[in-house]
């Protein structure tokens, strides 16, 4: 009976270990720089590879924040994330595409960052990506 006790007690110290941890994860506070998603694009294939297009207001060029919280987007093992960061807030305003380069021509100047998980894994991050002098 007494060993009885003891592991349900143990158990409901891990339980609540299990929560405590879960529930303090740092979020988005943990990076000096402010972000908003302006826009998302997700492909309509659920029986093969995910692809996602985020477009994502930033407010300051921190660049090790800005590559941080791209990392931090959804990812299938199989399909590909890509995050444009741009300096510029365009409420309301669908300026994705999923024809190359996925930004709009009148809105690539804004583009200050760009980060895409391929499906093998690879991270490329490339600032001003659309500007090659500033690269």
């Amino acid at each position: 009976m007494k060993i009885n006790k003891i592991i349900v007690w143990t158990f409901a110290a891990l339980i609540l270990g299990i929560v405590y941890i879960t529930f303090n994860q740092p979020g988005d506070e943990r990076f000096s720089t402010r972000f908003k998603e302006i826009t998302f694009l997700r492909n309509e294939n659920n029986t093969g590879p995910i692809n996602r297009i985020y477009a994502i207001y930033v407010q300051d060029s921190v660049w090790q924040d800005i590559e941080s919280y791209a990392a931090t987007k959804p990812y299938t093992k199989y399909g590909s994330t890509k995050v444009y960061f741009f300096m510029e807030d365009y409420p309301g305003e669908s300026f994705l595409s999923w024809q190359k380069p996925n930004v709009l021509p009148s809105r690539q100047k804004a583009c200050i960052a760009f980060y895409h998980k391929e499906n093998n894994g690879r991270v490329t991050f490339r600032k001003y990506p659309f500007n090659g002098a500033r690269n």
